[in-house]
């Protein structure tokens, strides 16, 4: 906080490092001289060849500030960090001027303003040796198209693009955009790739823009081209489709051997004429290639055919990298053929991984050891088996007496195995391909020895994972999950304690928990290929969802059996009462980029869980929280609710400070500063409630007429390092509404730092 402080104040002295005779590119504006404009400037900014040192927090230049905290002696290592961390200052130069001028006419003829007219100021000031540039522009009155023709004299490619027009992007009425045109024209390519023709491009497709004089109405006509002359294909001379002849992997690829002519030691032929060239090795099953190949031989080229045999190959975790060539052949038999050919090259089948930790709680010591052990290709045929093992243990000091245990103390087990296909009976094959799911299977175990208890959880899972195509849908179906929880041990005095509160006495009861769930995940945001192409995505969004039930299927065969229900009313499986609930709740978070370095998120998030049938209360683990690094931050975790229950800052108490209903909402300003630094300034509120009013959580139950009056809010600031690869992140919480009884309702109006403060430390954004 102290450089921070340091940089603002030396940001008056900004001209520190600006040569002599040359001036700061202090400002630039772009100003557009219509009100009726649909542009937005912030767009046109990106057009730009020079501009400003950035400005954050209404027009504080950090990064150029943090810069000039240096010296001009750049031996010395403290002046070389700094411009390191900082950013230079920005000299301004005329020819850039002229070129981002030329740059903005240009951007805005493309976008169907052919008569616009840019003009630029600079307005320079020698004693403060600053420069500030306007660019003023005047729009005009865009062309439009009036009506679209087609000019395609080849039959087949009229039929196949003319097919596929319920998907254009342009129509008649819409403004002569050349971005948009440009698209159109890659949407018509891929899609006749899709249907053959592996050599066409979208030079092919070219459009002549007919206006009549004085008018501002465009007839577009759409024109195919035929081939020009390619030394590579002298036969291409008409657009025709091609086919597949041969597609042939190479399982082991090493560039360096096959230019040596050497492919493999073993041929492999497997179905439908797809070869496999494999060495001593083997470690991958030639069925497990037909699985995940689309390019099919003696059908047609297919790009998307290419794109799903990347797709599904990528899912293959002990396969590294993947690499599709496809060579053109010419003529063969009559028609224009292709051979594909897929390298591959294996990653590493094991690994292990070892971690290790220490604690000191109040003098007490301890100690974890934990071993993850993973294959990526036990069956030869990319499947994952997991295993890890943690080991934790605490020593105790002082009197033990009454106690069952001498020590904290935790074993946990667990064993997974992941198929990178679906598995499941009686579906076709065709539906495996296609949804390119994977089939997770785990088993768990954990015994936990505590002083007052001894807890066994165990249990297992089937699940299955997938993505849509663009990789911005995702699914997750748990088929089947169950945990059994039994306490075999505990001391007498702490079961009396607990025996009055329900929500204590079920969570240390032996019980069962067997659920179905299915978890959505949607986003709109690009892929990092995209993104590093240079475009810049303003608005991103992402929609979480989940839903889950417990306890039905059992509910349903103990009725079926004729089982008596024991003298609580409830039934049991294996000797064991089961839970029964259903459980939904659901995310939406949306960012706004005002600039590359600039944002404002919103997240909105709520849920509901209702025990039924076989239960009265939710099991503990299943209930909602709230409070946190990632929920209402003027709260520490789980301190927060249900409703207006007040805990009286008991730590113990944190058992009653859950419930069955959640709602979020946040409001987050980003602002990256300098270097990795950025700050974040945020709105948050929430609570929790409970759908039954228990008497060990008074105040706790929801009520539609009160629950508004129950909704925490908090404010405050936080510093995050973003290193790329992650985000480490450090917030400061305050409260501004609690709604606990007893409390004082709104410290927004008195705050106290050490009754309303709360600092959390995370990995990763909130939301």
């Amino acid at each position: 906080m102290a450089l921070l402080l340091m940089a603002m104040l030396s940001s008056c002295s900004s001209t520190k490092h600006v040569p002599d005779g040359q001036l700061l590119l202090d400002k630039v504006n772009i100003n557009i001289n219509d009100p009726n404009n649909d542009v937005e400037t912030s767009q046109l900014a990106n057009y730009l060849r020079q501009n400003a040192n950035h400005r954050v927090l209404g027009g504080l230049k950090l990064q150029l500030a943090f810069y000039n905290l240096s010296g001009k002696d750049s031996t010395k290592w403290f002046n070389r960090w700094i411009q390191r961390v900082g950013t230079p200052p920005v000299i301004y130069d005329s020819t850039l001027t002229v070129a981002s001028a030329d740059q903005l006419h240009m951007a805005l003829s493309n976008r169907g303003f052919m008569n616009n007219v840019v003009n630029y100021r600079v307005d320079a000031d020698s004693a403060k040796r600053k420069a500030r540039v306007n660019y003023d522009i005047t729009l005009g009155q865009p062309y439009y198209i009036r009506s679209i023709d087609y000019d395609i004299p080849d039959e087949d490619l009229r039929e196949i693009i003319l097919g596929d027009s319920a998907r254009f992007t342009v129509h008649a009425g819409d403004l002569l955009d050349f971005t948009r045109l440009d698209s159109w024209r890659q949407g018509i390519t891929e899609n006749l790739r899709n249907h053959g023709y592996y050599a066409f491009n979208k030079e092919y497709i070219t459009f002549i823009a007919d206006t009549a004089a004085h008018s501002r109405a465009v007839d577009l006509t759409l024109n195919t081209r035929d081939p020009y002359h390619n030394d590579h294909m002298p036969y291409y001379t008409k657009h025709e489709p091609f086919y597949v002849r041969n597609v042939t992997y190479v399982t082991n690829y090493d560039p360096v051997a096959m230019h040596d002519g050497f492919w493999g030691s073993d041929t492999v032929t497997i179905a439908h004429g797809v070869t496999v060239i494999e060495d001593d090795e083997r470690y991958l099953r030639p069925e497990v290639i037909a699985e995940c190949n689309h390019i099919e031989p003696g059908e047609l080229y297919n790009a998307e055919a290419v794109t799903r045999t990347y797709r599904a190959l990528g899912r293959l975790s002990i396969i590294k990298q993947i690499n599709i060539d496809i060579h053109p052949l010419g003529e063969v038999d009559g028609v224009l053929m292709v051979d594909a050919y897929v390298l591959l090259q294996p990653d590493k089948s094991q690994t292990v991984s070892v971690s290790l930790e220490g604690t000191n709680s109040e003098g007490d010591l301890g100690f974890g050891v934990g071993v993850d052990y993973e294959h990526r290709n036990i069956f030869k045929g990319a499947e994952v088996f997991s295993a890890k093992a943690k080991v934790t243990y605490e020593s105790i000091k002082g009197n033990i007496s009454g106690l069952i245990n001498d020590n904290y103390s935790e074993y946990s087990t667990e064993l997974g195995l992941t198929f990178p296909k679906f598995m499941f009976p009686f579906l076709k094959q065709s539906f495996k391909r296609k949804i390119q799911a994977s089939t997770a299977f785990t088993v768990n175990f954990d015994y936990q020895a505590r002083p007052e208890y001894t807890r066994v959880i165990a249990g297992g899972a089937w699940r299955y994972q997938w993505t849509e195509r663009t990789r911005r849908m995702a699914h997750t179906l748990t088929l089947f999950d169950l945990s059994v929880i039994s306490v075999p041990k505990f001391n007498k005095q702490f079961f009396d304690r607990i025996t009055d509160y329900p929500l204590l006495l079920y969570s240390y009861q032996d019980h069962l928990i067997m659920r179905m769930g299915y978890n959505f995940y949607r986003t709109n945001k690009a892929e990092m290929n995209v993104l590093q192409m240079g475009r810049f995505q303003r608005d991103v969004f992402t929609i979480r969802a989940n839903a889950e039930t417990a306890g039905n299927l059992l509910y349903g065969l103990s009725h079926l059996t004729g089982q008596k229900a024991d003298q609580n009313g409830s039934y049991k499986a294996l000797g064991i009462r089961y839970s029964q609930y259903v459980k939904a709740d659901a995310d939406y978070a949306f960012t706004h980029y005002i600039d590359r370095r600039q944002s404002v998120a919103f997240h909105v998030g709520a849920g509901i869980a209702i025990p039924y049938g076989n239960s009265d209360v939710l099991p503990f683990e299943k209930r909602f929280y709230s409070g946190g690094a990632n929920s209402v931050r003027g709260w520490g975790v789980r301190t927060l609710g249900p409703g207006s229950y007040n805990s009286n800052n008991n730590l113990s108490n944190f058992i009653f400070q859950c419930g069955d209903i959640r709602f979020d909402v946040n409001l987050e300003y980003r602002a990256k500063l300098f270097w990795v630094v950025e700050l974040g300034l945020f709105l948050d509120a929430g609570n929790i409630w409970t759908i039954k009013d228990y008497e060990s959580q008074p105040g706790g139950v929801f009520k539609f007429n009160k629950f508004y009056e129950q909704i925490a809010a908090a404010y405050g600031a936080g510093i995050r390092l973003d290193f790329k690869y992650f985000l480490v992140r450090v917030d400061m919480g305050m409260k501004a509404h609690n709604p606990a009884s007893g409390q004082e309702h709104w410290p927004l109006l008195h705050p106290k730092f050490k009754r309303d403060s709360e600092f959390h430390f995370s990995v990763g954004y909130p939301f």
